[in-house]
């Protein structure tokens, strides 16, 4: 990045810290990536927005796929999406409802980053970017059961989080009919996720709990 000086003389380039450098690098990347598709974008393109050379870009990430592995980490982790405040009078359904709308936002606001990632893991070519992923679905699950109630009970029934697991896989699976085949619209995505969510948390995991704690 630079800075022009008094009297519009040449500008000048501002040093920076390394760690700001390569948040800067990072965040022109994810704007990019969430753009534009993942093979139209150059490390000489982010390069040019970040303010930085080619060298120092390569230098800091190598090659376009670690830089990209680098920005779908961060897209999947931060800002992580908080846990809706328990409020007087605001039950299950309020919560699963502002905790869908946050994971949603956060997928639009990164929808190329995000569409790219579904459609690299899905020919099972690239296992880095599979283990973020995974990595990413096993904090959703952390995340939907403290978001029900259900974190203290999960400890001691293993199958409450291999049914949401199952279910984060049902989530991704709409986002792309959302994002990439434009098959639904956010609403809708939202209203399915919701009722599936509250169908299993009100009716499938108390027989699920009920069949393992009969079995033991």
């Amino acid at each position: 990045m630079s800075e022009r000086t008094p009297g519009g003389a040449a500008p000048r380039r501002v040093r920076k810290e390394p760690d700001e450098r390569r948040d800067q690098i990072l965040a022109c990347a994810r704007d990019l990536f969430s753009r534009r598709p993942y093979g139209t974008v150059s490390n000489t393109e982010i390069a040019a927005a970040a303010g930085v050379s080619r060298g120092l870009l390569n230098h800091y990430f190598g090659t376009k796929r670690d830089l990209y592995l680098a920005a779908v980490s961060e897209m999947m982790s931060v800002p992580p999406i908080p846990i809706p405040a328990f409020v007087e009078g605001a039950g299950v359904r309020e919560r699963v409802a502002q905790s869908i709308d946050a994971w949603l936002e956060l997928l639009e606001r990164n929808r190329g980053t995000w569409v790219t990632a579904l459609d690299m893991t899905s020919s099972g070519g690239d296992a880095d970017l599979e283990h973020i992923l995974e990595e990413a679905r096993d904090r959703a699950v952390d995340h939907m059961t403290e978001v029900v109630g259900l974190t203290p009970l999960s400890r001691v029934h293993p199958e409450i989080r291999s049914a949401f697991r199952a279910y984060s896989a049902m989530a991704v699976t709409t986002t792309r009919e959302w994002l990439n085949r434009e098959a639904l619209t956010r609403a809708q995505v939202h209203f399915l996720l919701q009722e599936v969510l509250l169908n299993l948390i009100e009716r499938v995991l108390p027989q699920l709990v009920a069949d393992a704690s009969a079995e033991r």
